[in-house]
């Protein structure tokens, strides 16, 4: 073998869950990756299992999706999802059935679904089990991020919140997966100096940064991202590769571009008869997506959407899987002729573009593992950990500060659309530490105020709501969550420093958010 490839995916989502409501459209987000991304990746890696294919490929799972994944009542809000998309899938059957191509289609759907629901059902509906038992196998390295994935450079004036997110995380790997994880996702891969301090300190072995933050390193990494460098405080740092992220990711020039690959937008929830779709719909009251969509990105003479053919798409997905690993062969073999070393080429995505966004993405990564693994010696399928294990002796040097997305430097995060967040987010941060050490020895109840306190700021920290701000498709949600999660920590602050603490209100709070169950306030103190 002349090198390794490190297939990253990396599966989050923020935490919504709100029982007060009978159906909410934000859930809806859980149960399309449910469906789209996480349920067909777990059917092609225990596909990889049963074939005896010795694939390798690093996840990770965010503290809060695994919240999500294991709450009894979204996962039951989740198979009444699925059982009525089954439903519709039936009824499209009928309506299509004087329409060859719509027809064959919607029995394609009602078997898909039939698939996700019988592979729900074996699983227990438990997904994160499903997940860490592969990992127990080898087939997968689970990795973490922070607890609610908050961009930690923004809090470096407040030492004691990046601890308690990067500990609070390292905690519950623990409770779900029964062991310490070895990497880290960093939010947003952004990273700062002095970072690498505090995930020494959770017993962290290796993180991700984007290409600028290790090619930017000091001194300059000799062998460029294709090795990982490590840091003053001695975890390895790895950087994405771009050919690679850009054959995946690119807008234009990307695989998921394809004419014969599905259309994402085209779905009968905005196509057909309101009342119709309405009983699959994620809000009673408004239009969305059902995941039933029967146009192909590709036009047709009349400058229409044509009629997506699953066979069409299964064919561009196995001549783009040939493409990406001939072009991983002979990027293996160039390098390791260059450097003298086995290279590594990371290449780390967001989970959901595999199934959510690119329908076909979970058979283009089965077609691609199967062929690296079965057609090829140029390279082996690695995880950064198995890596460093066969290459143990790597550069020291201090990656840059940087951050992938808009101009790789958190201009995402905080720009004109969400930069009030932050001042908000300093007061919390700091009070969150002086109430930590104001009660060494608490009570019962004040023990269970400080962890909630905690709770509702890392809830407030979340990446997630000002990138959703920014980008426009719920800002008003994202607002709110903000704003409800500060005002819950000020409640907090005021009945531990000022009024006596209102047990009901606080066991209101803790049923509201159930989150983090062993969050330990003195991780900010």
């Amino acid at each position: 073998m002349q090198g390794h490839v490190a297939l990253l995916l990396h599966a989050h989502l923020p935490f919504v869950r709100h029982p007060e409501h009978e159906r909410f459209l934000e859930e809806s987000w859980l149960y399309e990756a449910i469906s789209e991304t996480y349920l067909p990746l777990l059917a092609v890696a225990r596909g990889w299992r049963r074939d005896g294919i010795p694939a390798r490929i690093t996840l990770t799972l965010s503290p809060t999706l695994c919240a999500m994944l294991q709450d009894d009542l979204l996962r039951y809000r989740y198979q009444r999802h699925l059982d009525t998309l089954l439903d519709l899938a039936t009824r499209e059957t009928y309506r299509t059935q004087w329409e060859p191509g719509f027809r064959d289609l919607a029995s394609f759907y009602r078997q898909r679904f039939e698939d996700l629901q019988s592979l729900w059902q074996v699983c227990g509906g438990d997904l994160v089990g499903a997940f860490r038992e592969l990992q127990d196998a080898g087939i997968l390295e689970i990795a973490t991020t922070a607890a609610t994935h908050g961009l930690l450079p923004l809090f470096a004036a407040h030492p004691s919140s990046i601890r308690g997110q990067i500990l609070t995380a390292r905690d519950d790997y623990r409770r779900c997966f029964g062991r310490d994880p070895a990497g880290i996702w960093l939010p947003e891969c952004a990273y700062m100096r002095g970072l690498d301090g505090f995930l020494h300190e959770a017993g962290l072995r290796w993180f991700v940064v984007d290409t600028h933050g290790l090619l930017n390193a000091t001194p300059r990494p000799r062998h460029g991202v294709f090795a990982p460098v490590i840091t003053p405080a001695g975890l390895a740092a790895f950087g994405r590769d771009l050919e690679s992220a850009k054959q995946v990711w690119s807008r234009h020039a990307g695989y998921p571009g394809d004419p014969r690959y599905r259309d994402f937008y085209r779905d009968i929830g905005f196509d057909l008869e309101f009342d119709y779709v309405r009983p699959a719909l994620p809000s009673p009251d408004l239009r969305g997506f059902t995941g039933i969509k029967y146009r192909r990105i590709g036009t047709d003479a009349r400058g229409e959407k044509g009629v997506y053919h699953p066979a069409d798409g299964r064919h561009a997905a196995d001549d783009h899987a040939h493409h990406f690993l001939q072009s991983r062969i002979a990027q293996a073999r160039k390098l390791a002729g260059i450097l003298g070393r086995p290279p590594i080429v990371l290449c780390p995505y967001d989970a959901e573009l595999f199934g959510h966004w690119w329908y076909e993405g979970p058979e283009f990564l089965d077609l691609f593992v199967r062929k690296a693994s079965c057609d090829q010696h140029s390279f082996q399928l690695s995880t950064p950990s198995q890596y460093l294990h066969e290459q143990p002796v790597q550069q020291v040097a201090a990656p840059a500060e940087s951050s992938w997305g808009e101009e790789g430097y958190y201009r995402v995060w905080l720009n004109e659309t969400n930069e009030w967040i932050l001042p908000h987010l300093d007061v919390a941060m700091e009070r969150m530490h002086q109430i930590a050490r104001r009660f060494p020895e608490p009570t019962d109840l004040e023990r269970r105020t400080l962890n909630q306190a905690a709770r509702e700021l890392l809830l407030a920290q979340s990446s997630d709501w000002p990138f959703i701000m920014r980008t426009g498709t719920s800002p008003a949600y994202a607002r709110q969550r903000v704003t409800d999660h500060l005002l819950h920590f000020i409640d907090l602050h005021e009945q531990l420093t000022a009024t006596r603490i209102d047990e009901q209100r606080l066991a209101m709070l803790e049923a509201g958010n159930p989150v983090f169950p062993h969050v330990d306030f003195r991780r900010w103190s």
